[in-house]
């Protein structure tokens, strides 16, 4: 975002995040690691809303979501300025501008994945989903009378 004017290669992906770090400590040692992220996701914010005119909320939710955007969702939010061309005469004719912008999250691809695998794994919510045990051919008595002979081995 510092640049004068962001130029984004047209195969470029872009991805905004919360700032990360590894900390090593007592409780204030990482209270003081806590207190340097705030401090450089608000400086990160303050460059992305001067560049994108994206309100603080906005950009704080696309970070706090790992955000991934290609050229065109990331000149369409404002983050980048355009998409690079090639300038040959010969490769003017062939090059066809990007119609579709793509943007997705790490969060939502997580939950995406995480909800279909519940959907197909998923066990019973009740006790009426359940299968009866299988009958094993034995009685309650019988079984008892075998545990009572066992105990007197004991």
């Amino acid at each position: 975002m510092a640049g004068t004017k962001v130029l984004m290669s047209p195969v470029s992906m872009m991805m905004i995040h919360n700032p990360a770090t590894i900390a090593f400590g007592d409780h204030n040692e990482m209270q003081k690691a806590i207190e340097m992220l705030e401090s450089v996701k608000d400086s990160i914010i303050n460059a992305y809303e001067i560049k994108t005119s994206l309100s603080r909320a906005k950009l704080s939710r696309l970070m706090e979501a790992e955000t991934w955007m290609d050229a065109t969702k990331a000149v369409e939010l404002g983050f980048a300025d355009d998409i690079l061309q090639r300038t040959d005469a010969e490769d003017d004719e062939a090059q066809e501008p990007v119609v579709e912008a793509v943007m997705f999250s790490r969060k939502a691809m997580n939950t995406a994945l995480l909800n279909k695998l519940e959907a197909k794994y998923r066990t019973p919510a009740s006790e009426a989903e359940i299968p009866a045990p299988a009958e094993t051919g034995r009685s309650v008595d019988d079984i008892l009378e075998r545990l009572d002979t066992i105990s007197k081995f004991m």
